[in-house]
């Protein structure tokens, strides 16, 4: 679901990286991805693509925001205190001027990832790979402070029987940099209309992890 907020935002800015498929979009797309493989639980097939966006494939657009794969799609976010990441240009400005705000009050954000484009989801084929795009993929999503945040396993309800698979421990209460469901950060992404990934339902809880969805 997004918010007004996100609707303002879109608004005179999604032409410009929506591709409908089955319609002529002018220019090219390029990015760069991987796939994730269940048997050997490691990455395969490197490789870049370079397209016409008329050319793009349904599973290389997310029907809800417009955003593609393409790297021309995506918009740099320079902080000072933070390396540059990138995001769909839908969710640039009003994320920059959240994140320039939570910062400025205060708030532990010492990381964020955003646009990286891998095919990490979706069922697996009969050879273990994934079969879908990440979140990530479309620059739709952002992991905050990974090393304090990560994300688990076996994990229904938080507790000694959830494993850690990436990133760091999360240790709300003794580490500041650890996001919580009432804390500043989160309630300042879930006003734009992301939702955590600590809070999503199913075996793995991703207490770095933002998006539309969640996951």
């Amino acid at each position: 679901m997004i918010t007004n907020t996100f609707r303002k935002a879109i608004v005179g800015t999604v032409f410009f990286c929506a591709h409908i498929p089955g319609t002529l979009v002018a220019g090219e797309c390029s990015y760069k991805t991987y796939t994730w493989n269940t048997h050997t639980r490691s990455a395969v097939d490197y490789h870049r693509v370079e397209k016409p966006y008329a050319e793009l494939e349904p599973y290389e657009v997310d029907a809800a925001t417009g955003c593609t794969v393409c790297e021309q799609d995506q918009i740099e976010i320079n902080l000072s205190e933070l390396p540059p990441f990138k995001i769909c240009r839908v969710f640039a400005e009003p994320l920059r001027r959240v994140l320039r705000r939570l910062i400025d009050s205060g708030a532990p954000i010492e990381q964020v990832t955003g646009y990286r484009v891998g095919m990490t989801r979706g069922n697996a084929d009969a050879d273990g790979n994934r079969t879908q795009f990440s979140n990530h993929s479309f620059g739709i999503a952002l992991d905050i402070n990974s090393e304090q945040n990560g994300l688990y396993d076996h994990c229904i309800q938080y507790g000694f029987s959830c494993r850690l698979i990436m990133g760091g421990l999360w240790r709300p209460g003794e580490d500041g940099r650890s996001l919580t469901a009432n804390g500043e950060t989160v309630n300042a992404l879930k006003a734009l209309g992301f939702k955590w990934g600590g809070e999503i339902a199913g075996r793995q809880k991703d207490f770095m992890h933002f998006s539309p969805t969640g996951y």
